[in-house]
Parts: structure tokens; C-alpha cells; sequence
């Protein structure tokens, strides 16, 4: 996802690290937002949720806007950092992966908790639903169908496509048509 293999490994094995780098995936390349989580977890010396959401606001913001910065808007997405850690603290005993195992929730479950996150509207939560049903095997039933264009099989639309060089080049050309239409429109 993020072209190194160190932010690449910290994603597959930290559901909470995937999850903040679909926040962070906005405004900036996918794999800028996605390599966000390894910075924090090399800045703060972790990335659980209750050492993020406990963190000093002021010193988080400096450590998210320290060069190379975790995002191009650091100091509003530090905020939303902390906010994410927080509710995952709060609503799911720091433990991420509850959003999509407390109770066996179906795939409208899932996103509602998604959207319920602070900073997942609409799109966010099911390109994320999508992603850990496409690459993550979460695949809660209906999973596919609430998360609509984003978990159709074979589709080059958002991270959830990545998968090599290539995928990423065709979810890219998707993006600039999308954009490219909705201007001309």
C-alpha cells in the first residue's frame, strides 16, 4: 500500500494502524496516507489507541507535523487522529477489531459503526469496508453489498484495490476520469 515495507507490515498486522491510514486517506496520495501510521508509531513509540488518544493534543499535533509530516494538513488531522483513538477507547475497549466482530455484526452493522467514527462519512467507511473484505478477509455477510461500487469483484476504484504497482496505477486513472467527468459536468 505504501511502497515500504515496514509501513506495509505495521498495516497488515495493526488493524488499528489500517484504520488511520483510511482516515488520513484524503488530500493527499494513498500511499502518503497510508505510511502515516508507521510515523506515528515510530514518533510516539506506539500506535494503540490509548497511547494516541492519551497523548498530549499540543505534542501530538508536533509530532504529526514533524518533517515528513503525517499529513499535508497535519495539525485538523492530528485532531481526527486522536478523535478515531479515542471512540476506539471508549466504545470498543481500545480493541479496533470489535467494530467487526462484537456480536457478529452483518455488513450494514459495520458501516454503521464505520460511519459512527469520527471523520468516516459515507464513502470513507465503505472504501474501508471494502478494504477489509477484499484484502483483510473480513468479510461480514453482505459485505460486498453495502459497501456498493467499492466491493464489487475486479473493480479499480480505491485502496481496496491496491494490490501491486499496476492496481495502483489503475485505481489513479479511475480517480482522474471520476474527477475529470465531475468537472466537465
Amino acid at each position: 500500500m505504501t511502497g515500504d515495507a515496514d509501513a506495509d507490515a505495521l498495516l497488515e498486522r495493526d488493524p488499528f494502524a489500517l484504520l488511520i491510514g483510511m482516515l488520513l486517506d484524503q488530500q493527499v496520495a494513498m500511499e502518503t496516507a497510508f505510511a502515516g501510521p508507521a510515523k506515528i508509531a515510530e514518533r510516539l513509540g506506539s500506535i494503540d489507541p490509548r497511547a494516541v488518544a492519551q497523548a498530549d493534543p499540543e505534542a501530538f499535533v508536533e509530532l504529526c507535523r514533524t518533517p515528513p509530516a503525517v499529513h499535508r494538513y497535519p495539525g485538523s488531522m492530528a485532531g481526527r487522529i486522536q478523535k478515531v483513538a479515542s471512540a476506539v477507547v471508549e466504545d470498543y475497549d481500545g480493541d479496533v477489531t470489535r467494530l467487526w466482530s462484537d456480536g457478529e455484526p452483518d455488513g450494514a452493522t459495520v458501516l454503521k459503526r464505520l460511519k459512527a467514527l469520527p471523520g468516516f462519512g459515507d464513502q470513507k467507511a465503505r472504501i474501508f469496508l471494502a478494504l477489509l473484505g477484499k484484502q483483510f478477509a473480513i468479510q461480514p455477510a453482505g459485505w460486498r453489498e453495502v459497501a456498493g461500487a467499492y466491493g464489487e469483484e475486479g473493480s479499480r476504484r480505491s485502496i481496496a484495490d491496491v494490490v501491486d504497482e499496476a492496481s495502483l496505477h489503475e485505481v489513479r486513472e479511475t480517480k482522474r476520469a471520476a474527477k475529470a467527468a465531475a468537472k466537465n459536468g
